[in-house]
């Protein structure tokens, strides 16, 4: 054996060489290993296949893609499963305040199997939001060589309909506007098939970020979930994941500070989730890297968006792969200077490499608008700052619901309150509808709040009331919409103090957010608050709850 092949098996020969590993061997003959097996590295394959969600439910055939490109380029491929939860089933129910948290169980999973395996190198398959920064943040716990595939984009549904239109139906609905049979047929044709939900919500967003930080192939992140590009995508990672461990190039050398810069510059100019704010931060804690809120700040000043997606645009994800995906898109973005090309990235090149030979987009294309007149000059994601939070808050300002918001404050201390007070006309134009306790320590979970966001624009109220929160927003929510508020109302942040009636101004191009009381009145009503008692002593949740750091850094459970 070479000695770059004895690098290449640092982990898995401490599992599998000498005599006094013949137990270890024997187990691993009776999953189909053979005697040349045990010479070659070890690839462990992270599915996150499942039953639960139709993003998912198609990587159990990706993943034996991915295993069967690693055994061709002279690996030994080995699949294990990591879980997912869905957020589209869970959004508006108690399960969602499990959604945040399954992004470190995969973490923690990932980092376990493979710690404990012996895997040399690994390629994690994800499709659904909280799977793919936890399947990137197990890589960079591992710090061993690596490839992230995204399971790919959902096609649209009848009448150009996806998951955010049932909500939204459901909200019409309830105001009258469609009838049973109308929300029944939205209901039965707008999910047609396998992969992530088909709008630049949080799965496209973070494949799209993923891929421009530099941990997936070249076009993972913009092809339809059931086509050959996918399964071509799978087999090529599995055979790249050896090339990354003949070089010992590692997520630390991929996921530097400049690489996510330009993760960030992608999101913004994609129009992306509010989501990726939360887990880019997450991600970057986890490698090693300095990342903050006022990273989204500085970068949003300067890169504009210029992709008109849903949720607040017109189209879809699958029609974005149509004309080329986001590649096109990064070599406009790296030609105007906004990239920073001399990143490395999983193909064992740079950036700049990966994108010298990319075609532009076809001249009739309607969805990326041009550099010189983009959809919006600067950042749609907007970070505040002000007495409503301190540590700040983000919101998702595309400009068509006005950039800023004055209104009385209308305050609920669980989702599920404000969703029957919507529901039944107590909400109305003019409200700032504050959702509290909802935070990573007070839901626990830190859920969405895509269900009362569709409700208020199914209601027509998109335009007259703005909703702020301790929790989180769907990359489907749009709307005046604030979230990440922290301190978290369960910590005592100045969210908890808000009473029915104050005034709120949300100012989206001073960044700010403020509630309209004296610091002596605020004082009053701080010595007189008291925390509530947690919502879970056991458990999972329980524990997340204990460990949780704010959503301001991320919301990670691994500590500094």
């Amino acid at each position: 054996m070479t000695e770059s092949n004895n690098t290449s098996r640092r982990h898995s020969s401490q599992v599998v060489d000498g005599p006094g590993k013949a137990a270890s061997r024997a187990m691993l003959r009776a999953v189909g290993f053979n005697d040349d097996d045990f010479k070659k590295p070890q690839i462990g394959i992270a599915s996150t296949w499942s039953m639960v969600t139709p993003c998912n439910s198609h990587i159990g055939e990706l993943a034996e893609f991915s295993r069967d490109g690693a055994d061709a380029a002279g690996g030994k491929g080995v699949i294990f499963n990591t879980i997912t939860i869905s957020d589209g089933i869970a959004n508006g129910t108690e399960g969602m305040k499990y959604s945040l948290v399954s992004r470190e169980v995969i973490t923690d999973s990932i980092e376990t199997v493979a710690g404990c395996e012996g895997f040399d190198g690994l390629v994690t398959i994800g499709g659904c939001d909280k799977n793919m920064p936890g399947c990137v943040m197990g890589l960079a716990r591992l710090n061993r060589p690596g490839i992230f595939v995204y399971g790919g984009t959902i096609m649209p549904g009848k009448g150009h309909t996806d998951i955010v239109s049932v909500f939204e139906a459901m909200g019409a609905h309830s105001r009258g506007d469609i009838d049973l049979i109308e929300l029944k047929n939205i209901e039965e044709t707008a999910i047609p098939g396998p992969g992530s939900c088909g709008g630049m919500y949080t799965a496209n967003t973070m494949a799209s970020a993923i891929e421009a930080l530099g941990m997936s192939l070249p076009g993972s992140s913009a092809q339809n979930a059931i086509s050959q590009d996918k399964r071509d995508d799978c087999k090529a990672a599995g055979e790249a994941v050896l090339e990354l461990l003949a070089r010992d190039i590692k997520p630390s050398d991929i996921m530097t500070r400049e690489a996510f810069e330009n993760a960030i510059t992608i999101v913004i100019a994609l129009g992306g989730s509010t989501n990726a704010v939360l887990h880019l931060i997450g991600m970057a804690r986890t490698i090693g890297v300095e990342l903050s809120l006022a990273d989204f700040t500085e970068i949003g000043k300067r890169v504009p968006v210029l992709a008109d997606l849903r949720p607040s645009g017109h189209y879809m994800m699958s029609e974005l792969v149509a004309i080329g995906g986001i590649q096109p898109l990064m070599k406009i973005l790296l030609d105007a200077g906004l990239l920073n090309g001399e990143c490395l990235t999983v193909t064992g090149k740079t950036l700049a490499e990966n994108l010298a030979d990319v075609e532009p987009y076809p001249m009739d294309q309607q969805i990326i608008a041009p550099l010189g007149n983009p959809l919006k000059a600067e950042s749609h994601l907007r970070i505040l700052f002000g007495n409503l939070a301190p540590e700040g808050a983000v919101a998702k300002i595309t400009g068509k619901e006005g950039t800023r918001f004055s209104g009385s404050a209308r305050v609920f201390g669980s989702e599920e309150e404000a969703q029957a007070r919507i529901n039944d006309g107590t909400v109305v134009a003019g409200d700032v509808v504050v959702i509290r306790y909802e935070g990573p320590k007070g839901g626990p979970g830190m859920r969405e709040m895509l269900t009362p966001t569709s409700a208020i624009m199914g209601r027509g109220l998109g335009n007259d009331v703005a909703l702020i929160t301790d929790g989180r927003f769907s990359g489907g929510s749009h709307g005046f919409v604030v979230g990440h508020v922290s301190p978290e109302a369960f910590v005592g942040g100045p969210l908890a103090l808000v009473e029915d009636g104050d005034a709120i101004t949300i100012d989206a191009e001073a960044d700010t957010i403020d509630v309209h009381i004296s610091d002596e009145e605020m004082a009053r009503r701080r010595a007189a608050w008291q925390q509530p008692t947690p919502r879970y002593a056991k458990g999972v949740l329980a524990k997340y709850a204990k460990q949780v750091s704010s959503a301001s850094t991320g919301a990670v459970t691994d500590g500094e």
